[in-house]
């Protein structure tokens, strides 16, 4: 399956394989970003079944647990990117985890959320390195 792994240049990535829609190097931006799960998060899990997201409203925080996805395989947690204020739900990938599968990082995007800090985000190149495959 790992032929379907790619890394946008166009957003940071976490060790956590979350990845979120701020350039690297760029500060917070003051609009809300969206945050997903990576194509070797998506590669590791397998076929998703069901996706467990923050409420709209929410407030999370880096480094604690926002939600679940599940896999035929396992369960795994959602450690967010950045802190701050959730102002979007993706329904669709509620409604249907195979998008996650098919499209991480366009339509299969987690949630959006107002940052107010970050964790320690990496370029395409550092994360791809840090697990071993092409950025």
């Amino acid at each position: 399956m790992t032929s379907n792994i790619s890394i946008p240049n166009d957003r940071s990535y976490t060790d956590d394989h979350e990845w979120v829609a701020i350039a690297p190097g760029e500060p917070l931006p003051d609009h809300p970003v969206r945050v997903g799960i990576t194509s070797i998060a998506v590669d590791s899990l397998g076929e998703l079944v069901f996706v467990e997201l923050p409420e709209v409203g929410a407030t999370i925080t880096v480094g604690e647990s926002c939600g679940e996805v599940e896999s035929t395989k396992t369960v795994s947690e959602l450690f967010p990117p950045v802190s701050g204020r959730v102002t979007v739900v993706n329904t669709a990938v509620v409604e249907d985890p195979g998008l996650i599968t098919a499209d991480p990082y366009i339509e299969g995007w987690l949630f959006a959320v107002q940052p107010t800090d970050s964790a320690e985000l990496h370029t395409a190149a550092v994360y791809a390195d840090k697990n071993g495959v092409e950025a």
